[in-house]
């Protein structure tokens, strides 16, 4: 029986530093920046903060998206999995860092600067970097292509009147 293992990381934090991106040799894009986290606790009636620092990779189109969309400061939601990297160093010491590897991301911060709630209005109506970066991104792409198909919703009547489908409504 084979058994079953998990490996997902979620954060929500601030970019420690813009993103830096690099290709492969074989032409695949590779992203690289940290998100610090921070966890606040009492003890003894003081309040104490502790920040945690995390390293992030983003490959391929993913990468790309995190350098137009993301710079020092911003907040985001970062979802993926840990990943150990060990190699030696000019001296022989063996080291041992650990990574996250992005699979989904959603920037919390809009282009002005505030959260994503909020949202910014534009012409065609609410717009937020949130919802471009998980419309171009994985699974997400669905999930915006079903709400931006979602039907009107049916015309009310009274108890009087009865609204036919065939009738021309003005709207």
């Amino acid at each position: 029986m084979a058994s079953r293992s998990w490996n997902r990381v979620e954060l929500i934090g601030n970019l420690t530093r813009d993103p830096e991106l690099r290709y492969t040799p074989n032409g695949a894009a590779v992203a690289t920046f940290g998100i610090a986290t921070n966890r606040t606790y009492v003890v003894e009636g003081e309040r104490k903060e502790e920040v945690y620092f995390h390293r992030l990779v983003a490959w391929n189109k993913l990468a790309e998206l995190c350098t137009q969309l993301l710079k020092k400061g911003t907040r985001a939601f970062i979802s993926g999995r840990l990943q150990y990297r060990e190699w030696e160093t000019q001296d022989g010491q063996k080291r041992r860092d650990a990574e996250i590897v992005m699979e989904d991301l959603i920037v919390l911060t809009s282009r002005n600067g505030s959260f994503a709630d909020e949202e910014m209005e534009t012409e065609g109506g609410l717009e937020s970097p949130s919802e471009t970066a998980k419309a171009e991104t994985g699974p997400a792409k669905e999930t915006a292509e079903k709400s931006e198909a979602k039907e009107k919703p049916a015309p009310k009547a009274s108890a009087d009147e009865t609204v036919s489908p065939d009738e021309d409504l003005p709207f």
